[in-house]
């Protein structure tokens, strides 16, 4: 998971023949890799909903494997820079990371959010809303993707609330092609949908970003 990488989550391999419904063009158990204007070429227009979202309807931070550190704790393992100690029940001392949105090092744990990159409220405007409970956990609690869950300055990332790229960008340039491309793969990956505005967002950003590719594996 880490942020390091010039484009994080996004694949190097050459690009294959476009699908029209991408759940088909899966090669080596990942879906066929694309530019990243292609890609959101792939996302599903509707218009989207808010009502009897909940944020408590996503069950955060489980221990799947049962080895005693819960998700946010896994993500803070994987993108550490600098790995923490790790002590009696996955607590971690030291360590450091670099937020990405903000391009800043962090050297202190608790200063740090483990980010959905596409919002719990966003992901039930676009398609969670008609998930079931075990579901909606799964998408919390993103584990198989490196880019569904990211660790981040906190300011950033309660600037960004559950806005969509429409309304929120990282405010660190360099990071603008990575974010829209961990946005696009991990909608794809859940089969989340796109407003206007937002898909209008993502085209103008992905312009800028003519060397970005997108490869994404379907939720289980």
């Amino acid at each position: 998971m880490s942020a390091a990488a010039c484009i994080p989550g996004a694949s190097h391999e050459d690009a294959k023949p476009p699908s029209a419904d991408p759940s088909t063009s899966a090669s080596g158990g990942k879906n066929g890799t694309r530019g990243l204007s292609d890609a959101i070429g792939w996302l599903k227009m509707a218009r989207e909903s808010r009502t009897g979202y909940e944020r408590d309807k996503f069950r955060l931070w489980t221990d799947a494997d049962h080895d005693g550190c819960d998700t946010r704790k896994e993500v803070l393992l994987a993108e550490a820079v600098k790995k923490p100690r790790q002590g009696k029940g996955c607590k971690l001392t030291g360590g450091s990371w670099r937020s990405y949105y903000d391009d800043k090092t962090v050297t202190d744990a608790r200063k740090l959010d483990i980010d959905h990159v596409v919002p719990l409220a966003e992901a039930w405007d676009s398609g969670a809303s008609k998930w079931t409970a075990q579901r909606r956990e799964q998408y919390a609690n993103d584990l198989g993707a490196e880019r569904s869950l990211v660790a981040v300055s906190l300011g950033p990332n309660r600037t960004k609330g559950d806005k969509d790229p429409a309304e929120w960008m990282p405010p660190t340039k360099d990071a603008t092609c990575t974010y829209v491309a961990d946005w696009v793969a991990a909608k794809l990956r859940w089969k989340l949908t796109v407003d206007q505005a937002e898909q209008t967002k993502l085209q103008q950003m992905a312009a800028g970003c003519p060397s970005t590719k997108v490869t994404f594996t379907p939720a289980p």
